[in-house]
């Protein structure tokens, strides 16, 4: 009986099949002894490694291996910060925060509030503008100190007539002397709910939309 034995083809046409070895990303900490460990096994006994070079090696492995347990620590330290920081925004549900915008929301019962940063002491005006640009309210609040100055609007126009709940624009502006300058704004929201995505994590006000967490001046 005549055994058939399996013949490669390339191998038949003078060819070899190329075989694509998988490359590690990195070397890890088992690797990294196992280079070291063979090099000092296949050194030649006339040119024996020298002690300097050897110290270097033991200082790059442990260099190696500080630097992954670092990466861990500082993997579990951010797991720790944004489930802290979750916690704390979830508790923000139902209060209104102080960031810096431009828009305001009105919401027909307790007007729009804000506030204004104001650098040095002067004349503060603030302007409540509607969508088409149209400046419907001036409110003057006269000379006010450095820091942080508080407005709120009663959602009403110059002329008494109250306007409909949504958002307006919101703009500030302080005169000192003859220099007039504007001023930069911040508006009031109330939080309804709390997300965490990949751009980390952000609170949604009721009428504006997500705002990111870090941006929160004041709790109020």
């Amino acid at each position: 009986m005549t055994t058939a034995v399996a013949s490669n083809p390339y191998a038949d046409l003078g060819l070899t099949q190329k075989t694509t070895a998988k490359k590690a990303d990195s070397l890890g900490q088992a690797d990294f002894l196992k280079l070291m460990t063979t090099q000092l096994q296949n050194q030649d006994p006339l040119k024996p490694l020298e002690s300097n070079e050897f110290l270097g090696q033991i200082a790059q492995f442990s260099t190696v291996s500080g630097i992954q347990d670092l990466q861990k620590s500082f993997t579990s330290l951010s797991t720790s910060l944004t489930s802290s920081q979750s916690l704390q925004a979830a508790g923000l549900v139902g209060h209104g925060v102080l960031y810096p915008s431009s828009t305001g929301f009105l919401d027909g019962q307790n007007g729009l509030s804000g506030g204004v940063d104001i650098p040095a002491s002067g004349q503060l005006v603030v302007e409540i503008v509607d969508g088409s640009g149209q400046v419907v309210r001036r409110l003057d609040y006269g000379t006010q100190p450095a820091g942080t100055s508080y407005f709120n609007w009663d959602g009403k126009n110059t002329s008494g007539e109250t306007l409909p709940s949504g958002n307006y624009g919101i703009r500030a502006s302080l005169t000192q002397g003859s220099n007039a300058q504007a001023a930069s704004t911040l508006a009031a929201g109330v939080v309804q709910s709390v997300s965490l995505g990949a751009n980390g994590l952000s609170l949604n006000l009721a009428g504006l939309g997500p705002i990111a967490f870090d941006k929160v001046r004041q709790i109020i």
